[in-house]
């Protein structure tokens, strides 16, 4: 008659230990504890090193107010200290750059009171979009985007979903889309078709390149930033860190 698989481990085990040899345990409840136990703290430190990423990671959410006069978009607490202003055109890869960078740093100290920011919406390069004008068209829809109530939301996807120059940009359609994506409100639709900002975009523009702080011999390009009235040195990757 054969012999079960519980009489053969226990006469291989006899023979170990004739042998002199202690034979192994099975893995039984401790060992089984232990290893359960490992599982579970790898498991943990492996969901706080992830939870611990999401908040570095997580973006700064504006929490201040926003408003707008003619094409200049005012943002934070009027009364904070420091102003900064900041001259863009939707269509400037630096000023991509500048808001990738730059963005966390500002919401935060906007909402802390600590500045105010002046957001100048300028159209200098219409002539970069094939067909012309998307400076000038994105710039219209950010300022619908004040009335609408999605200003900082809006501002940022304009950078997030920049074109490239050379291309079409996006259309009336896509950016009264993007605003229906972020919650707009109003006539948000009829002011993104209705294009009303023009002029002030184009006075705007006319102005901080006729101002000396802002085009210093003449010469402007975006962005440009001021704080308090100064040019910024944007080559000091501290300039925001040392006024706040």
């Amino acid at each position: 008659m054969g012999q079960s698989e519980r009489e053969r481990r226990a006469a291989a085990q006899a023979r170990l230990q004739a042998a002199g040899i202690t034979p192994p345990k099975e893995p039984g409840g401790a060992t089984r504890a232990l290893v359960i136990g490992a599982v579970v703290l790898v498991f943990a430190l492996v969901t706080g090193l992830y939870l611990a990423w999401q908040n570095f990671t997580a973006g700064a959410e504006p929490a201040y107010p926003v408003a707008r006069d003619g094409a200049v978009v005012r943002a934070g607490d009027q009364a904070a200290p420091v102003t900064v202003d900041v001259y863009e055109d939707y269509l400037c890869p630096t000023c991509q750059q500048f808001e990738r960078i730059y963005r966390d740093q500002l919401t935060r100290a906007m909402n802390d009171g600590m500045v105010k920011v002046n957001y100048h919406t300028i159209a200098i390069l219409d002539d970069r979009s094939a067909p012309p004008g998307y400076s000038t068209r994105a710039s219209n829809a950010a300022l619908c985007a004040v009335d609408a109530g999605i200003y900082p939301a809006y501002h940022s996807r304009l950078y997030v979903d920049q074109p490239r120059q050379g291309t079409a940009g996006l259309s009336v359609e896509q950016l009264t889309a993007l605003g229906t994506e972020l919650g707009a409100t109003g006539d948000f639709d009829g002011c993104v078709a209705g294009q009303a900002g023009t002029q002030s975009i184009v006075d705007a523009t006319e102005a901080a390149i006729a101002n000396p702080a802002a085009a210093p011999g003449g010469r402007f390009a975006t962005p440009t930033v001021l704080v308090d009235g100064r040019m910024a040195d944007l080559t000091n990757s501290d300039w925001l860190s040392n006024i706040t």
